[in-house]
C-alpha cells in the first residue's frame, strides 16, 4: 500500500467559496475503481465530506493521482493497487487498511469492466473476465469488509442481534443495464443484474448489525468506460461515433447524460446518516430512464 497523508481538511471548498460540512469526519472509506471516472468522483466527494480515503484500483498510477488531488485539498488518503478479479488480493488490502487506519466505515464498489460484443461471439474467457471483476470481486469485497465492520460493532449490540444506528455503509454499483437485457452486453448486463440481487442478500445478512447495503444504477455517464462502449457500438452497428450516445440520451426523460457529480452525490447520500433507514435498495440515477 502506498500511504501519503495530508492535514487541514478545512481546505475543502465547494463552489470555490464555502467550506463543505465535514459530515463524514472520522470515517474511513474504501472506494474501488477510483483512479478514474465515477470511482474517482465518488472518492473526491467522500473526502470533501471529511472521510479518510483508500483509493483502490488496478491502475496504481491513476490511483496515486486521485490521492494527490485529495491531499492537495487537505484530505487524508492512500492509494492501493488491486485486481479485484483475483479474490486473494482482497483480504491483504483490508488488513493493511485496518493496520494503518484502524477501522473501515464505508465501502464503495465501483470497479468494473464493460464489454460490448454480439451475443454469439462471446467466449468463455471473456465471460469469466467480466463476471470475475464485476460480480465476484464485489461479492468478496463486501464479505471481507463486512466482517471487519462487524468486529467494530460493540459486543452488546452483536449479542442483541439488532442495532439502533448504522455501523457501516456499503454502496455497490449496478447499472440500468442490470434492469433489462442487452443484446450486445450479455456479460456486463448479467453481472449488473446480479449486483442488484447481491445487494439485497447482503442487506438481509447484515441487517442485525445495521450495516446498510445499497446500490446505484447509473445510465449514461461520460467516462472512459462509456467512450469505449461508444466506440464499440459505432464499430458493430456502423454508426457515426457519438451517435449511439445521442440516441440513448433522447430516450432519457431529463434529456441529458449524468454528470460525475450527479453520481457522486448519490454515493455521498447513501454513505451518510441520511440513509440510515435505507437498505437493500438500488437507486436508479438515470434521469428517469428506468422507473422501477
Amino acid at each position: 500500500m502506498h500511504f501519503v497523508w495530508g492535514r487541514r481538511p478545512d481546505l475543502w471548498k465547494t463552489g470555490g467559496n464555502s467550506v463543505m460540512e465535514q459530515r463524514l469526519s472520522g470515517k474511513v472509506a474504501i472506494v474501488t475503481g477510483s483512479a478514474h471516472g465515477i470511482g474517482k468522483a465518488a472518492a473526491l466527494r467522500l473526502a470533501r465530506a471529511g472521510a479518510d480515503l483508500i483509493v483502490a484500483d488496478i491502475d496504481l498510477t491513476g490511483a496515486q493521482r486521485t490521492v494527490q488531488e485529495i491531499l492537495a485539498a487537505g484530505g487524508k488518503a492512500a492509494a492501493y493497487s488491486i485486481d479485484l478479479a483475483d479474490v486473494s488480493q482482497i483480504r491483504p488490502m483490508v488488513e493493511e487498511v485496518v493496520k494503518n487506519f484502524g477501522r473501515i466505515d464505508i465501502l464503495v464498489n465501483v470497479a468494473g469492466l464493460a464489454q460490448t460484443k454480439p451475443f454469439l461471439e462471446i467466449t468463455e474467457d471473456e465471460w469469466d473476465r467480466v463476471l470475475d471483476t464485476n460480480l465476484k470481486g464485489t461479492v468478496f469485497c463486501i464479505q471481507t469488509v463486512a466482517a471487519q465492520m462487524i468486529r467494530q460493532v460493540p459486543e452488546e449490540v452483536r449479542k442483541a442481534g439488532r442495532a439502533d444506528r448504522s455501523y457501516g455503509k456499503i454502496v455497490n454499483f449496478s447499472s440500468i443495464s442490470g434492469r433489462r437485457g442487452r443484446a450486445l452486453q450479455i456479460a456486463y448486463a448479467a453481472s449488473k443484474a446480479a449486483i442488484i440481487s447481491v445487494t439485497q442478500s447482503a442487506a438481509l445478512a447484515l441487517s442485525a448489525y445495521n450495516i446498510n447495503v445499497n446500490a446505484i444504477a447509473p445510465s449514461v455517464v461520460p467516462t472512459p468506460m462509456w467512450e469505449q462502449i461508444e466506440r464499440d457500438y459505432s464499430r458493430i452497428l456502423g454508426k457515426e461515433t457519438g451517435q449511439s450516445m445521442r440516441d440513448f440520451i433522447e430516450r432519457i426523460p431529463l434529456r441529458r447524460a449524468a454528470s460525475l457529480d450527479d453520481i457522486a452525490a448519490a454515493v455521498a447520500f447513501l454513505c451518510s446518516s441520511d440513509s440510515d433507514y435505507i437498505t437493500g435498495q438500488t437507486l436508479n440515477a438515470d434521469g428517469g430512464f428506468e422507473m422501477n
